[in-house]
């Protein structure tokens, strides 16, 4: 979704040193540690910690890796419509293709259940650096293990009996310079209430993607229930139908995807030359299958659609992300910085007793990681991503065996605290199209003898004497398509998943002691040597720049700022704001330019001048996908659902180039009114 960004290299010489203050509008803050100083200085707005309460409480993750809002006193939740795509496939058919056409409930009754997705919000913030320890002493690996029980402890006494309706996740903030517990409220049961057509959010398409102007109506909204009733949100954002102003101060707040803007020079050079390249060698190819599979015919383009929009959204942003670090300054920056911290170091021998020499451990940690790397992908990090019957394969086995587990000798997510998340992902019900389910096997399959050769023990093991072809169509006759065999294989645990004669419980089981081989080896040589490492970076960028800098976001909840401003691309103003009469105007009558009919009839209904969307400076980044774009009041004015090209750089670091792009709520409002003729939930957004 990028277009080939042109990025000059005085950019990324300034912000290459993102270890130092932070620049114009950048920072992914957390609620504890925002900036409400400058924000003051900048822009002369007050933000309070009532403001910051009531944003915190009306923030939402979601399951899926988007973020929302809590737009109404009735669990009404607004997000993106890519964020909720696999909730509308899901619930299609043939008959009723909601990514084609659309969804509308037309009452609570109808309000259909989002299978697998969780929504939470943060509740609290506790700081529980001290208890957990420094590396002082210890190698790599007993360092990350004393770590990872002291973090299990901490979560395990925090939740302890109330796994059903929190989560206590301990946060590991500027890469171990501080440790925060975060507790979620969360809830299972959310419900598709609004969808509009796949052409209308995503108008433009894949030409129009990770650009700007939109005109795309990029939204959808899902309601938090609890036992069988909304639920009851008295803290929720307030609606407003106003038309933003250029030059608005505006804020985000939102679970962006980790970045690697604190990452070293050598770890930005293991990205650029070894992990993207391959993995947009792995989404070209993938990418090009399903396109042929989608145009064998009507029903495998509708069963593929939300497979093949995710494969192309990542090839896009990815190839972004590996222009932006093939450009001079981005990296030769980063090293300057890394020179310049530690020269700071080394000039003060107490502080460098301490920290030492992380540059060089970090630097052999990523030499091993390029020995490892495409094993540690295929059989463990990433194994049969897109096979949904794969996936709750491996969840079934590895829960079976960590839940027999002390806590703190299980594997990362398998908690009692995580087991309702992944209890519910492998036992909601959910469609699975075979057919879908043996391309992505097979893809998978004659990757692994591609990238670890045929001769290699992985591959022997993983294939034995079959071909992809043959074992993934032996795979894909999977029982666990029936979502009761998959509830009756997680309640029996280790005896169940010992009995199974699945095809795919059977293989997971051959299979994951070579997976786990491949984990270790990464723990031992990559993670834990990376994190010591990282743990005295941080206490050596404390000592030299304190916590004036944000910290690298980790995909929990976030806070930024800046204003409604367009931006300038080959010495052409570009204005903040897209309308409805520059929607009608770009239509082709093509895709993907066309319109849906009942935008065609609307038309004279519509007022052209409503603001469809916008551009904003503050800083965003991949998961914030569905974030709320606030006013100064407290009040939702649009979600973000995009960014310009320069945003994808913002990964590995800050660009004041960086656009944000939104859906307005004019343009929501204004749509559900006389387009979608919804006046209920129009009702529903204005009641304060």
């Amino acid at each position: 979704m990028l277009r080939s960004p042109l990025i000059a290299r005085a950019a990324f010489v300034a912000i290459g040193l993102s270890a130092g203050p932070a620049l114009a509008d950048e920072g992914l803050w957390t609620f504890d540690n925002f900036p409400a100083a400058a924000v003051k200085a900048k822009y002369g707005v007050t933000i309070d910690q009532a403001w910051l309460d009531r944003v915190q409480h009306a923030t939402i993750g979601l399951s899926t890796g988007c973020s929302a809002s809590v737009v109404s006193s009735e669990g009404l939740v607004l997000t993106n419509h890519h964020c909720i795509l696999d909730c509308a496939q899901s619930l299609s058919t043939p008959q009723q293709d909601y990514i084609k056409w659309g969804f509308i409930a037309a009452n609570r009754r109808e309000e259909r259940l989002c299978p697998g997705l969780q929504a939470e919000i943060l509740v609290s913030i506790t700081d529980v650096t001290e208890g957990i320890g420094d590396d002082a002493g210890q190698s790599a690996t007993n360092f990350a293990k004393t770590r990872d029980a002291a973090i299990t402890a901490i979560e395990q006494e925090a939740c302890n009996g109330k796994t059903a309706i929190l989560r206590c996740q301990v946060v590991t903030l500027y890469h171990g310079g501080q440790y925060e517990l975060y507790t979620y409220r969360k809830y299972s049961d959310v419900r598709l209430v609004f969808a509009p057509e796949l052409a209308t959010a995503f108008f433009g398409g894949d030409p129009d993607n990770f650009n700007f102007p939109r005109y795309d109506l990029e939204c959808s909204f899902v309601r938090l229930y609890e036992n069988g009733q909304p639920v009851k949100t008295p803290e929720h954002l307030r609606w407003s139908a106003a038309a933003p102003t250029d030059g608005e101060p505006v804020f985000v707040a939102g679970d962006p995807s980790p970045t690697q803007r604190a990452e070293t020079a050598d770890q930005l050079s293991f990205i650029r030359n070894i992990q993207l390249p391959q993995t947009l060698l792995r989404y070209s190819e993938l990418r090009g299958r399903l396109i042929r599979f989608s145009e064998e015919s009507p029903e495998q383009a509708r069963v593929a659609a939300d497979r093949l929009f995710s494969i192309e959204n990542g090839y896009k942003a990815r190839y972004g992300q590996l222009l932006a670090l093939n450009e001079p300054g981005l990296i030769e920056g980063r090293r300057e910085a890394d020179l310049e911290l530690k020269a700071k170091v080394d000039a003060n021998p107490k502080l460098k007793a301490i920290v030492g020499n992380p540059w060089s451990e970090i630097a052999q940690a990523e030499n091993a990681y390029g020995d490892i790397y495409a094993a540690y992908e295929l059989l463990e990090n990433n194994p049969a991503k897109g096979s949904d019957l794969y996936g709750w394969a491996r969840t079934l086995v590895r829960s079976a065996a960590e839940r027999q587990k002390p806590h703190s000798e299980r594997l990362p997510g398998f908690s009692d605290g995580g087991l309702p998340l992944l209890e519910k992902g492998v036992t909601d019900a959910k469609p699975v199209d075979p057919k879908l389910e043996q391309l992505e096997l097979e893809f998978w399959l004659s990757k692994a003898r591609e990238y670890l050769t045929v001769d290699a023990p992985q591959t022997k093991l993983m294939l034995g004497k079959e071909i992809p072809e043959e074992l993934s169509a032996r795979l894909a006759s999977s029982r666990l398509i029936d979502p009761a065999y998959r509830k009756q294989l997680w309640d029996g645990g280790q005896a169940a998943v010992d009995a199974s004669d699945d095809p795919l419980i059977r293989y997971v089981v051959a299979t994951d002691r070579a997976a786990r081989a491949v984990r270790k080896s990464y723990e031992e040589q990559v993670a834990g040597p990376v994190e010591r490492a990282q743990a005295r970076l941080a206490k050596a960028r404390f000592a030299v720049y304190g916590t004036s800098v944000a910290p690298d976001a980790t995909s929990t909840p976030r806070l930024s700022y800046g204003k409604i401003a367009g931006w300038t691309v080959h010495d052409q103003p570009v204005p903040p704001f897209t309308y409805f009469k520059g929607l009608y105007e770009r239509a082709t009558g093509q895709p993907p330019f066309q319109l849906a009919e009942r935008w065609i009839d609307a038309k004279p209904k519509l007022n052209p001048n409503t603001v469809l969307d916008i551009s904003s400076t503050a800083d965003i980044i991949p998961g914030n996908s569905g974030s709320p774009l606030i006013n100064a009041k407290g009040e939702v004015i649009g979600a973000i659902f995009d960014g310009n090209r320069f945003m994808l750089s913002g990964f590995f670091a800050y660009d004041s180039r960086f656009r944000g792009v939104s859906v307005s709520t004019a343009a929501i409002t204004e749509a559900l009114e006389k387009v979608y003729l919804d006046p209920e939930l129009v009702e529903e957004l204005r009641a304060q």
